[in-house]
């Protein structure tokens, strides 16, 4: 055989293999790169509900006539918190979290959004409301 069309197809098979590798290394890349993200948003939304869970028996503990001004932030894109009885839970972006509380004595069931302010307080008959 000529040599020269020997040499062609061995340069020929080397980058059939290194754009196989290539394309290999890109796809990891990518999952890796989307599996950080993921975690970022768990992580970021369980803060949330610890902090607002935090804030919510904060203003149990310190009686009746007590309130606290509650921000949600929407730099994490848009989410809903629903207090419940005993338990806070988050939906964003076909995702639900919830994390559970002291049982309150709260008077119904809220429905709180992000990139709102909420005022949470204790009435004189010891009612978390949330308005």
């Amino acid at each position: 055989m000529d040599e020269k069309g020997f040499i062609s197809i061995e340069y020929l098979f080397s980058i059939f293999i290194l754009l196989i590798i290539a394309s290999g290394l890109l796809f990891f890349t990518s999952a890796t790169i989307m599996s950080e993200k993921n975690i970022e948003d768990n992580v970021n939304h369980r803060l949330i509900l610890d902090s607002l869970a935090s804030s919510i028996s904060q203003v149990n503990s310190n009686g009746e006539g007590y309130s606290m001004l509650i921000n949600l932030d929407s730099k994490y894109g848009f989410y809903e918190v629903t207090v419940q009885k005993d338990r806070l839970t988050i939906e964003s972006s076909n995702r639900k979290g919830e994390t559970l509380i002291i049982p309150l004595n709260i008077d119904s069931q809220y429905r709180m959004y992000s990139g709102n302010s909420y005022l949470v307080s204790k009435t004189g008959k010891g009612k978390i409301v949330i308005s």
